[in-house]
């Protein structure tokens, strides 16, 4: 069961009770100014994203996202909404009025899919927020991280420095478009303890001039960062006998991003799979479990000419795979 991010505790003096959490700096206060610096710790980037109130910025200091995060970068290191929004004033004006808070309607990461990073290729992908407020929407701000909101272990934040919004048929609402690109290389995902479930982190400003008219939900929904996987077979001999048996193996690895390499998935329940010549589909002959190293072995009897394959179902870390069809012809 998932522990909602307010409730979870950290820390070598034991649980500590929901209300002593720190709820983070995005649902803590009201209305909020964004502002996101990037500073040096020990020779690598590090985020910090920090939510200020607007009045009381220097009164009550923002407890922020600044775990390390090698490679991000921020561009401005300015104000969210307030260096983003080129065109407007700088200092937005505050009229008595009351606060104009936006609606997040929908939120999609990578089109819907789980987020897939290998060992050296960057993985680009999009997040759309789409909103509503009666004034309309003037931004839009997601990231993903994962950890605790107060002390993240990793985070992945947009390239550029503002969302790409279009107004909707009805003029209060907007979809905007931000990209991330997840390098495995960077050192954002360092340790493979970083495969699993990321919160995702949206924030939406009003189009009334004011930093007041914002909100932020800092874990919106849930999203999964996996481990790229890979699955071989190998059917021999070729070609055989009806009735004598085969050896079928293979290999079940997926993307190690400590080493960058590709390493066997161990323990695993793999299914073995034929589809006769001819036949639309795949069906199951046994289930296989990977050895220490990864490794699938197991025999079988030829019946008739077909393709033999593996087939694994994928973990919350690892995607599902299937192997290309090997083709045997039984004599």
């Amino acid at each position: 069961m998932s522990v909602p991010v307010s409730q979870q505790a950290r820390g070598s003096d034991g649980p500590r009770r929901a209300d002593d959490v720190p709820r983070g700096p995005f649902s803590t206060w009201g209305h909020m100014r964004i502002r996101a610096t990037v500073a040096a710790v020990s020779g690598a980037l590090a985020l910090s994203a920090l939510a200020v109130p607007a009045a009381q910025a220097e009164e009550r200091p923002a407890a922020g996202v600044d775990r390390p995060v090698a490679g991000v970068d921020l561009r401005s290191g300015a104000d969210v909404f307030g260096a983003r929004s080129g065109d407007a004033p700088a200092a937005r004006s505050r009229a008595a009025r009351p606060v104009e808070r936006p609606v997040i309607k929908k939120v999609v990461v990578n089109g819907g899919k789980d987020i897939v990073v290998g060992t050296t290729s960057k993985k680009k992908f999009t997040v759309s927020v789409t909103a509503s407020s009666p004034s309309g929407v003037a931004d839009a701000y997601a990231f993903l991280w994962r950890g605790y909101i107060d002390e993240t272990d990793s985070g992945l934040v947009p390239v550029g420095k503002a969302a790409d919004c279009k107004v909707s048929a009805d003029p209060t609402t907007s979809t905007c478009t931000l990209t991330i690109v997840a390098d495995p290389r960077s050192g954002v995902l360092a340790e493979n303890s970083l495969a699993g479930t990321w919160n995702v982190a949206v924030a939406v400003l009003a189009d009334t001039g004011s930093d007041d008219d914002a909100v932020w939900d800092e874990s919106h929904s849930r999203v999964r960062v996996q481990r790229y996987s890979k699955l071989t077979v190998n059917a021999s001999p070729e070609p055989v006998k009806k009735g004598r048996a085969i050896t079928v193996t293979g290999k079940l690895t997926r993307a190690n991003w400590e080493t960058c390499a590709y390493r066997g998935y161990t323990r695993q329940p793999v299914k073995l799979q034929f589809r006769k010549k001819g036949a639309a589909s795949y069906t199951t002959v046994k289930t296989v479990e990977s050895s220490s190293t990864g490794t699938l072995r197991t025999t079988v009897k030829a019946s008739a000419d077909g393709y033999w394959r593996y087939s694994f179902a994928g973990t919350s870390t690892t995607p599902a795979v299937a192997s290309g069809g090997d083709y045997l012809d039984v004599k």
